[in-house]
């Protein structure tokens, strides 16, 4: 009976991590202090090849473009949009039939907040995106944050 428990309890195992959703996108958070009421938050990504990631610039109608989103916290005031930088590539795609902006490599978004002065507090959120290579698309993926303001 021990045996039969152990083997069953090996295969659950095995199924749950095959079931798992593939992620191949790494990501850093951080923030740096610019003034004594302001913050940039920096937000990276790692994509590895062959995968890449859409632009938050992305029309209407294509894949599911890049977002960030900032829970509200009425100690932080974000300053304008999220700025990103990377090699941004721009290409007719076949799947989505438009042309499409993704990045791939690596993608740093930034963001500019205000604070109010002598506060401690933290900034969280999530990021939405989704990534592809040429074959494939992985359902779009939410990835939690929660950065601490010294």
């Amino acid at each position: 009976m021990k045996k039969l428990l152990s083997v069953f309890v090996a295969l659950l195992s095995v199924a749950l991590v095959s079931a798992q959703i593939k992620d191949p996108v790494s990501w850093t958070f951080e923030a740096k202090k610019k003034t004594a009421d302001s913050y940039e938050v920096v937000i990276t990504a790692n994509i590895p090849k062959p995968w890449h990631m859409y632009s938050q610039n992305m029309p209407t109608g294509g894949p599911v473009p890049t977002k960030i989103v900032f829970n509200p916290n009425p100690l932080v005031k974000a300053q304008g949009k999220p700025k990103e930088q990377g090699k941004l590539e721009k290409i007719n795609d076949k799947i989505f039939d438009m042309e499409v902006l993704f990045y791939s490599g690596k993608v740093v978004y930034t963001q500019l907040v205000k604070v109010k002065p002598g506060i401690k507090t933290n900034v969280a959120g999530y990021v939405n995106y989704m990534v592809c290579d040429d074959e494939q698309c992985l359902p779009p993926t939410k990835k939690q944050f929660d950065i601490k303001l010294l």
